[in-house]
């Protein structure tokens, strides 16, 4: 059944499950760890964990209960400690931040008065809050994100506390050709969200973009390309970096993606809590957009624009229709390495049946693939609910990345979802595929 036959009820119940299922998910990241390293800063672009859960709750109460029901703050110094807005990441171990079993009754209480409030008439209030439940959504999909947030912070921690579970997935096909480039021919095409649901305010309005035909790698570069790049100079040539780049580059004594060691002539990379030697048929990930650009010039290429990238995922070239997923409109597990379950991005080739209509593959999950272009604005564009979730970002600061990591949630991951960073991020789950013009 899906969620548009759902009975009102059904829906505010089929929600409610949804929210304890993330919950338990976010305490799972958490639950083997000392209240000392939850309440640490590891990194000053971090936030100390327990400050993630404690924005996660303040999030569901800011929303449900305060703009939406109109209550009066449970803490008004909670609205303050929690806000994003009221201190950067780097001087948030400065504030007087609860302790663990404070944060989590607090957690609880937001969660009981959410559920004891809201009822199945909210869904049809007429209030533009509740619309199709969008705010359901957003407060599901904003914890979800800060679990990425959360994974990011393990990565970075070098105590080795956070043991993720092992798999077994994404066993390497033999035969790959890491280097093959997918023709796509262009034309005329509706960028942004133009289906029913959710949609974050910056993937809307959907308006038409016109591509130039042009090539697009048909996996991520994988470990093996990016050596190549390295064992040829690549780090060492200043010829294939902007001058920002190379600035950013010899100013930071970068050599290598982030988290790599080289132990005796072989490169290790730590993931979590142990060293391993690189797969090369994995995405290389934890680049800056900076080493991705360089790595694209060495190549003789370039990175692709996101309305490039969002074309070769989602447009199928010869009926022009435009699927949410690359394989579609509904969600198939077996497609993409995403859902935080693998901790790991999958070889290349190693997925089955999770091709764009125009052939390239792995499009959604394993790395977050940087674009060319800047987050800006869609033509026509509106905030909602908030200005800071987008328009406060837009402008030449930021880059845009597609397609998600293994590390994001099915439900908040699309062909338009759209991400953004400085680019010379590394902390993120980050990656990158090329692209070149045509003619």
């Amino acid at each position: 059944m899906t969620v548009a036959n759902l009975t009102q009820d059904d829906k505010v119940d089929r929600y409610f499950t949804s929210m304890e299922q993330v919950r338990q998910r976010t305490f799972d990241l958490v639950s083997q760890l000392p209240e000392e390293v939850l309440t640490t800063q590891h990194d000053p672009l971090m936030s100390p964990l327990i400050w993630d859960l404690g924005h996660i709750a303040n999030f569901e109460e800011l929303w449900f209960l305060q703009h939406y029901l109109g209550q009066e703050p449970i803490s008004e110094e909670y609205n303050f400690i929690y806000n994003a807005l009221s201190k950067p990441r780097s001087e948030r171990s400065s504030l007087s931040l609860p302790d663990l079993e404070t944060t989590k009754q607090y957690m609880q209480t937001v969660r009981n008065r959410v559920t004891a409030s809201i009822t199945r008439d909210d869904l049809h209030s007429g209030n533009p809050l509740m619309e199709n439940g969008f705010l359901f959504e957003l407060v599901l999909r904003h914890e979800m994100q800060h679990q990425e947030t959360m994974l990011i912070t393990l990565q970075i921690m070098e105590n080795n506390a956070f043991h993720p579970p092992c798999d077994t997935k994404f066993i390497t096909p033999a035969g790959t050709d890491d280097t093959a480039m997918q023709f796509i021919p262009g034309g005329d095409f509706l960028m942004g969200w133009n289906k029913n649901g959710f949609a974050y305010d910056n993937e809307k309005p959907a308006h038409t973009v016109e591509i130039e035909p042009f090539y697009m790698d048909k996996y991520p570069v994988n470990i093996r390309r990016y050596l190549e790049f390295m064992n040829d100079g690549g780090y060492s040539d200043p010829e294939y970096w902007s001058d920002e780049g190379w600035e950013w580059r010899t100013n930071n004594k970068i050599n290598a993606p982030k988290y790599w060691k080289n132990v005796e002539g072989h490169w290790q990379l730590r993931r979590f809590d142990e060293w391993l030697p690189v797969n090369p048929e994995e995405p290389v990930m934890h680049v800056s957009w900076y080493e991705a650009e360089a790595f694209c010039h060495y190549e003789g290429k370039r990175l692709p624009t996101e309305a490039e990238w969002e074309y070769a995922s989602s447009v199928d070239p010869k009926s022009g229709e435009k699927h949410i997923y690359p394989w579609g409109n509904s969600y198939e597990e077996k497609h993409a390495n995403i859902n935080l379950e693998a901790f790991h991005p999958a070889a290349i080739g190693a997925i089955e049946g999770g091709s764009s209509p125009t052939g390239c593959e792995q499009m959604i999950g394993d790395v977050w693939e940087w674009t060319a272009s800047d987050f800006r604005a869609y033509p026509g564009f509106e905030a909602f609910p908030y200005k800071e979730y987008s328009e406060i970002f837009f402008g030449d600061e930021y880059k845009v990345l597609r397609g998600g990591a293994w590390s994001v949630n099915r439900r908040v991951i699309s062909n338009t979802f759209r991400n953004w960073d400085y680019p010379i991020r590394r902390q993120i789950f980050s990656g990158f595929r090329c692209a070149k013009d045509a003619n």
